[in-house]
């Protein structure tokens, strides 16, 4: 990859569900070819403590937006008229942010549990080699 293009990837930030996508194309590379080794293992565990950490700091991030949803939920059921609409405009907004917030943390769940299911057979192939 040239500098460039490393920098732009950088400064932008990698997406997550690229980033883990490859990693299990290279894992399923390595498995096939019988390339199983202790430093696979270690950059696999590398590679999950990060998504683990990501898993957490959104589950963190959810959680206090759907408190802040309910907070504004409630701030409309005591408004009276004319403090109910930026309530209710608030608790949209927050609505679809907890959506797209749950969408990804679905997603880090469910690559956490395969990524748990690859180090597991990179340990059992580790082993018998």
């Amino acid at each position: 990859m040239d500098a460039g293009k490393k920098k732009k990837i950088l400064r932008n930030g990698i997406g997550t569900v690229k980033y883990c996508r490859e990693h299990e194309r290279f894992l399923e590379e390595e498995l096939e070819a019988g390339r199983a080794s202790k430093e696979l293992l270690l950059l696999h565990e590398k590679k999950l403590s990060w998504i683990m950490h990501e898993r957490l700091v959104h589950l963190l991030v959810t959680m206090l937006t759907a408190a802040a949803l309910f907070f504004f939920l409630i701030m409309y059921m005591m408004a009276d008229s004319g403090g109910r609409l930026p309530a209710l405009i608030c608790s949209v907004i927050l609505l679809v942010l907890l959506f797209c917030y749950m969408v990804h943390y679905f997603h880090l769940e469910n690559t956490v549990q395969l990524w748990y299911a690859y180090h597991d057979e990179i340990r059992e192939k580790t082993r018998k080699s």
